[in-house]
């Protein structure tokens, strides 16, 4: 069994490795190799052990993203299985339908799509288009992503693809530390449902919308395509990689940071502002009452 020192000293490695802002990481290790020498980790089950390296890597570092997270799933600790996490959040995401929770019309003609994850490009393209389909002949449309976790950049390009007229829309770029290279996301030219073009679209957001959701609202927001409608969302815009660091702890280390080509910037640390500020749990009333209003 690791200690908790063990698992402290593989957890720095990672973050000095791979952290997206390499020129923070010896604030970073300074900080914890400081708590861990003054005993603030010592006899912590794993739970507790998690929650207190998390508090105190980003009290030095307040990256959302940059954490140890514990998981009641067995990890593997073999270097060759090792793929940042990747296979166990798309088993997560086909086992929830693709992160489609729940495709609804409302009063109104007004399309409904509730995401609690952001799915790939690839597996969720299907089922991304199944929902799009279902809504194609509304009146509007109400994505709710008061409850969305996260998931993958592609799959957030995907999804925002919908709302534009071909392949020609320069979404965003996501920096990656590894190989120091940018990458662009762009409108996707072939998608598997009909667009939903010249409508409203509403997004619904609440202080849990995190990552990959804030990814869709940010951006369909700043290109100007959607009224972001509820509660200023949690601040994560950097894509990140899982390490198991014991058989029930990984640490997640942010590799990459977007860049809206509108904005030139991202949401990390501030959310997504909606442009129309009420209570999560009053949002969808809210845009419903827009969308049946709007000619």
């Amino acid at each position: 069994m690791l200690t908790n020192e063990r698992i402290i000293e593989e957890a720095l490695a990672r973050i000095t490795a791979g952290y997206v802002f390499p020129e923070r990481t010896a604030a970073v290790e300074a900080a914890i190799r400081g708590r861990l020498a003054a005993g603030a980790y010592e006899g912590l089950d794993g739970p507790l052990l998690c929650e207190t390296v998390t508090a105190d890597l980003q009290q030095v570092c307040p990256d959302k993203h940059l954490r140890l997270l514990w998981t009641d799933e067995p990890q593997s600790l073999e270097p060759v299985d090792d793929d940042g996490g990747i296979a166990a959040f798309t088993a997560l995401l086909r086992a929830a339908n693709q992160g489609i929770r729940r495709v609804e019309h409302l009063e109104g003609s007004v399309g409904l799509i509730e995401l609690s994850r952001i799915a790939t490009a690839t597996d969720g393209a299907s089922a991304i288009g199944a929902a799009m389909q279902l809504v194609a002949h509304s009146s509007a449309l109400i994505l709710d992503l008061r409850a969305c976790l996260g998931g993958y950049p592609e799959g957030a390009a995907m999804w925002c693809s919908y709302f534009f007229p071909d392949d020609q829309v320069h979404l965003n770029d996501i920096y990656e530390r590894v190989g120091n290279t940018t990458r662009q996301y762009w409108t996707v030219g072939h998608l598997p449902a009909p667009r939903y073009l010249d409508r409203p679209v509403y997004v619904l957001t609440s202080e849990v919308t995190f990552s990959g959701g804030e990814d869709v609202a940010y951006t369909l927001q700043a290109h100007g395509r959607a009224v972001v409608v509820g509660a200023t969302t949690r601040g994560g815009a950097h894509p990140t990689a899982r390490h198991a660091v014991a058989e029930h702890i990984l640490v997640t280390v942010p590799t990459a940071r977007a860049i809206n080509t509108v904005t030139g910037t991202n949401w990390e640390g501030v959310g997504v502002l909606p442009d129309v500020q009420v209570p999560a749990d009053q949002a969808l009333e809210e845009a419903l009452k827009a969308a049946v209003r709007t000619p």
